[in-house]
């Protein structure tokens, strides 16, 4: 299995996390995994609605050090 495309958005304010992911969404393969980094709080509600929007799957939202809250999101095969 690949490595996972790391989507680094610390210290960003929405829209901007969900923009990044969406652009490395796109460039990824299907059944790629996406992890992506974020400091904004509302990136709890803005990647899950943004990823069912394009049909991928949150795998994991986890709270890592520093406040970052990191999101494992699957591309649809």
């Amino acid at each position: 299995m690949a490595e996972p495309i790391l989507v680094d958005a610390r210290g960003h304010h929405c829209p901007v996390p969900t923009l990044k992911l969406r652009k490395a969404h796109e460039a990824a393969a299907p059944g790629a995994e996406l992890v992506l980094w974020a400091t904004d709080p509302m990136a709890r509600i803005d990647v899950p609605h943004f990823a069912g929007q394009i049909g991928a799957t949150v795998l994991e939202i986890a709270d890592l050090a520093g406040g970052v809250i990191s999101f494992r999101i699957l591309k649809a095969a």
